[in-house]
C-alpha cells in the first residue's frame, strides 16, 4: 500500500524526532551519534517532500477526467401489464325514430323489455295517412273503370272491321257481277259502275277502321300505364301508412324512451333507443407510445366492478386509425362475449393487456440524454495497452419505458459498456475516469 504524506504531518513528525534524539544525545555526549540522527531526519524529510509532489500531480491528473459509472448491456423484458378504464356499452344500439309525422298513440314497451326483431313497440296516429291511401285507391277505381271501357271500344271497332271486311267482299262480287252483265248488255252499264264505287267505298271504310282500332288501343295501353304509376303510388302511401306502427329493427333491450305517447312526432323524431346485449364492448383510450403493443384479436383480461370476483375474457375487435388531437390517445374497442347478458351497460371496466415482447436491450433512463432533438447515449471504449477510456456518443431508438428502466430497440448491442452516471455532462471522445462501482 502506498502512504502519502503532508507536509504538516511531516514536518510534526521530525520535531518530535529531532527532540528526542537531542535529549539522548546530551546525555550520551556522543558526537557521532549527533551527526548519524541529523542525516537521518534529513533523509526522512527529502523523501517525504518528493512523495508529496508526486502525489499532488496525480491528484490534479484525476480531477481533469470525468469520473464515471459504467455498466454492461443486457437484454431483458419489461413485462409490465397495460391497465386501462373504461365504460361497457352494448355492442349495437339503435335509435327508433318516426318516419312519419303524427301524434304518438302509445307504447307498449318499457325500459329494460326485451325485444325481438320486426315486434311492435307502439303506433302513431295514422288516420291522415288512411285517408289518403283511401283516396289514392278510388283515383286507382277511376282509371281501372275508363280501361275497361277503352277495351270495349277496342272490341266494338274490331267488329266494325269485320262488318266492313264482309260488305267489302259483298260489293266486290256485285262489281265484279254487274260489270259482266254490263258487258253482255243486259244492264246499263252505269250501273255497274256504281256496282265499282261501292267495293273502293267500302275498302277505304275498313282502312278507316283498322286506324280507329290502332288509336283506342294506344288510348287503352295508355291508361294501362297511368295505373301502374297509380299502383306504384298507392303502394307507398300504404307502406307510408304502416310506417305509423313502430316495429323494432333489430333483437334488443329498451335502454331508454325519448318520446312519451300523447307527443307530436315529427318525420325523423327519436322515439325509443334500443341496444344489443349479446356482446359488450369497451372502448378505452391508449396512449400512442403504448399503442405499438396493441394489435387486432389480442386476448385481454376485464374486470368489472359489478363482479368483483370474476374476469372476463375479451379482444380488440377494432383500432382507431386517428388519435385525439388533443390528448394523443388512440381509441380501441374490446368485445366481450355476453350471451348470458348479465352484463349491463355503463359499467366501469378494467382493461389489463399482459405484455409478452420479445427481449430486448435494457437501459436505465439515467443513461439516456438528449443532444439535439435526439435521444443518445455514451458507450465506453477502453484502450488496454494505454490504460484508458474515452466515451463515443451513439443516437439510439428507445421503446417502451418502465419503472426507470428503457428498452433501446437501435443502437447499441448486447455486451456493449455504457455510461450510467458521470459526475458532469460528457462530450463525444473525452477521457473519462471508471468508478470502483462499474462493471
Amino acid at each position: 500500500m502506498r502512504i502519502f504524506w503532508s507536509s504538516d504531518v511531516l514536518s510534526q513528525g521530525i520535531f518530535m524526532l529531532l527532540e528526542n534524539k537531542r535529549e539522548k544525545s546530551m546525555n550520551s555526549g556522543n558526537l557521532n551519534n549527533k551527526l548519524g540522527y541529523l542525516l537521518t531526519i534529513i533523509v526522512v524529510f527529502l523523501a517525504g517532500c518528493a512523495t508529496t509532489k508526486d502525489q499532488s500531480a496525480s491528484t490534479k491528473e484525476q480531477n481533469k477526467t470525468t469520473a464515471v459509472d459504467v455498466a454492461i448491456a443486457r437484454t431483458g423484458n419489461l413485462s409490465s401489464n397495460l391497465n386501462y378504464t373504461g365504460s361497457t356499452r352494448p355492442i349495437q344500439e339503435v335509435s327508433v325514430r318516426s318516419q312519419v309525422e303524427g301524434r304518438l298513440l302509445n307504447l307498449a314497451v318499457d325500459i329494460g323489455d326485451r325485444v325481438q326483431k320486426g315486434q311492435r313497440l307502439g303506433q302513431i296516429d295514422d288516420s291522415i295517412l288512411a285517408t289518403q291511401v283511401l283516396e289514392q285507391k278510388a283515383q286507382l277505381a277511376a282509371l281501372e273503370t275508363e280501361l275497361s271501357r277503352a277495351r270495349i271500344q277496342v272490341n266494338n271497332a274490331r267488329l266494325e272491321v269485320e262488318r266492313l271486311k264482309i260488305e267489302n267482299q259483298q260489293a266486290k262480287n256485285d262489281a265484279a257481277r254487274l260489270t259482266l252483265l254490263a258487258r253482255e248488255g243486259a244492264i246499263p252499264k252505269q250501273q255497274a259502275e256504281v256496282a265499282v264505287t261501292n267495293a273502293k267505298t267500302s275498302g277505304q271504310a275498313i282502312l278507316i277502321a283498322l286506324e280507329e282500332i290502332r288509336i283506342e288501343e294506344k288510348a287503352a295501353a295508355n291508361i294501362l300505364n297511368r295505373i301502374a304509376a297509380q299502383k306504384s303510388v298507392l303502394a307507398q302511401q300504404q307502406r307510408k301508412q304502416s310506417f305509423a306502427q313502430i316495429v323494432s329493427p333489430i333483437t334488443g333491450v329498451v335502454i331508454e324512451k325519448v318520446s312519451q305517447p300523447g307527443d307530436l312526432i315529427t318525420a325523423g323524431g327519436e322515439i325509443i333507443k334500443l341496444g344489443d346485449f349479446r356482446q359488450i364492448k369497451v372502448i378505452i383510450p391508449v396512449s400512442e407510445l403504448e399503442i405499438e403493443q396493441i394489435r387486432s384479436g389480442k386476448s385481454v383480461n376485464i374486470k368489472l366492478d359489478a363482479f368483483p370476483n370474476k374476469t372476463f375474457t375479451g379482444y380488440v375487435s377494432r383500432i382507431s386509425p386517428i388519435a385525439q388531437s388533443v390528448t394523443r390517445n388512440v381509441p380501441v374497442e374490446i368485445i366481450i362475449d355476453n350471451p348470458e347478458q348479465q352484463i349491463n351497460g355503463g359499467l366501469l371496466a378494467r382493461v389489463s393487456f399482459s405484455n409478452s415482447n420479445s427481449k430486448q436491450v435494457i437501459v436505465p433512463e439515467s443513461a439516456l440524454s438528449e443532444e439535439s432533438g435526439k435521444t443518445v447515449i455514451y458507450r465506453v471504449q477502453t484502450n488496454e495497452q494505454e490504460s484508458s477510456s474515452e466515451v463515443v456518443q451513439q443516437t439510439v431508438q428507445v421503446g417502451q419505458r418502465n419503472n426507470g428502466k428503457v428498452a433501446i430497440l437501435e443502437g447499441i448491442k448486447p455486451g456493449e459498456r455504457f455510461v450510467v452516471k458521470s459526475s458532469k455532462p460528457l462530450k463525444d471522445g473525452e477521457q473519462v475516469n471508471l468508478s470502483i462501482l462499474s462493471e
